[in-house]
C-alpha cells in the first residue's frame, strides 16, 4: 500500500527540476561564479533503474551547465531542456512529443518556476523544503528534501506499486 493518495498505476513517466529537486537549494559557486551542484547517488540509482523498465523522464530547469546535461545523459536521460524561463510550454510539447496525457506524470518541483507544471501534470510532487506554495498544490510532499533523495522516494514508490522494484536483475547493477 503506497502513502501516496493516486494511482501510482497510471504513471508512466517522471519530470524533474534541478535546483531544489535534484541538488540541495543551497550550492556552492566555483570560482568563475558558475554554481556547482550536488547530486544524490540514490537518486541516480533509481532514475537509471526506472529508465531500463522504459519510463520516460525529462528534466526542465532554469539553470544551465554542461555538468547537467553530462550527468544525466549518463543515466540515460535524453530529454534535458535548460535555460527554462517558461517551463509550461516545454512540458506540453514533450507530453505531445512522447504521446504521454499529463495525469501520466510525476511532475517534482520545489519554488515558483515549478508552479504551472505542477498544475499540469497527475501527480505534482515536492520535496520536505519546498516553497510553501508548492507544497499547496503538491499531491505529495516527500518526506526527503531536495538534493537528499527526493527522486529515489518517488520512483520507488511508483514502481513499488507497478511492481518493478527489485523485480529482475536488472536492479541489481548499473
Amino acid at each position: 500500500m503506497s502513502k501516496i493518495d493516486y494511482d501510482l498505476s497510471k504513471i508512466k513517466a517522471f519530470v524533474f527540476d534541478v535546483d531544489g529537486v535534484l541538488s540541495p537549494s543551497t550550492v556552492p559557486m566555483g570560482s568563475d561564479g558558475a554554481p556547482m551542484r550536488m547530486v544524490n547517488v540514490k537518486d541516480g540509482y533509481a532514475m537509471q533503474l526506472a529508465v531500463k523498465h522504459g519510463y520516460k523522464f525529462a528534466i526542465i530547469t532554469g539553470g544551465y551547465s554542461d555538468a547537467i546535461a553530462l550527468r544525466y545523459k549518463a543515466l540515460g536521460i535524453n530529454d534535458v531542456f535548460m535555460g527554462s524561463s517558461m517551463k509550461l510550454p516545454i512540458l506540453q510539447k514533450w507530453l505531445a512529443d512522447n504521446s504521454l496525457d499529463a495525469l501520466e506524470v510525476v511532475f517534482v518541483g520545489d519554488d515558483i518556476p515549478d508552479h504551472d507544471c505542477m498544475r499540469t501534470v497527475g501527480l505534482p510532487v515536492a520535496p520536505a523544503d519546498a516553497d510553501i506554495d508548492i507544497k499547496g498544490i503538491a499531491r505529495y510532499i516527500s518526506p526527503v528534501k531536495g538534493g537528499y533523495g527526493v527522486a529515489r522516494d518517488i520512483i520507488e514508490e511508483v514502481m513499488k506499486a507497478q511492481g518493478q522494484w527489485m523485480s529482475t536483475e536488472k536492479a541489481f547493477g548499473w
